[in-house]
């Protein structure tokens, strides 16, 4: 597995080409957009959508779990993609197997089923944000960081835009950090991509053949 150290806020994190954030300090694994349940979802409304995304979903985090033994599972937002399917059962299946871990849910915007659901499966929501020593965990990216916090975000899917010879071209999931705010890929295999636009002293690290890979600074 390839990996990229560094250093966030004053707080030392591992990119996984897994598409999370380990901070071993802090024995967490943090994750953003799984949108599980997106693809019954789908299928829910008539579109044949194969369901290998779900399985994908399911391998890698249950992989992850099983090599970090993290403390707290963390999700910035949009765990579940909308409302209550058997996708939520099946999630529910993965958190019963792993009970010394805390799961737990900055709430994002697609994250609204009950707050009973998310009791049934001993899933500890945090309404707008989570603060860990100098980190700060939200869903959508924050527009004003206070002063000294590192802001972890999700929300946007991020994405490298790579151009090659000729016309060939391909969006890759990326982690985009910025001065005071990372913002973290997908987790979900059927999410999308937006191409993020780095300004001058953001660094991008693109995920691709299982290696998370440093792009030139902009």
């Amino acid at each position: 597995m390839c990996t990229i150290k560094l250093d966030l806020g004053g707080e030392q994190a591992v990119l996984l080409a897994e598409k999370a954030l380990w901070l071993p300090n802090l024995k967490s694994l943090v994750l953003a957009d799984v949108h599980w349940g997106k693809i019954d979802h789908f299928r829910r409304a008539g579109l044949s959508v194969p369901t290998y995304g779900n399985h994908k979903n399911t391998e890698t985090l249950i992989a992850l779990i099983n090599q970090f033994r993290p403390q707290r599972l963390i999700f910035l937002g949009d765990l579940f993609h909308s409302i209550y399917n058997d996708g939520w059962e099946a999630f529910g299946q993965v958190r019963k197997a792993f009970d010394f871990c805390s799961f737990e849910l900055v709430i994002g915007n697609h994250d609204i089923l009950s707050d009973l659901q998310y009791e049934r499966h001993q899933i500890q929501l945090h309404p707008s944000s989570l603060q860990l020593n100098n980190l700060i965990l939200t869903h959508e990216p924050l527009e004003t960081i206070p002063d000294g916090l590192y802001n972890l975000a999700g929300h946007i899917h991020p994405g490298a835009h790579l151009r090659g010879t000729g016309k060939q071209s391909v969006t890759l999931p990326c982690f985009h950090l910025k001065q005071n705010q990372g913002i973290l890929p997908a987790f979900g295999a059927f999410t999308g991509l937006a191409s993020v636009k780095p300004k001058i002293g953001d660094k991008i690290f693109v995920i691709a053949e299982a290696k998370v890979i440093a792009m030139n600074e902009s």
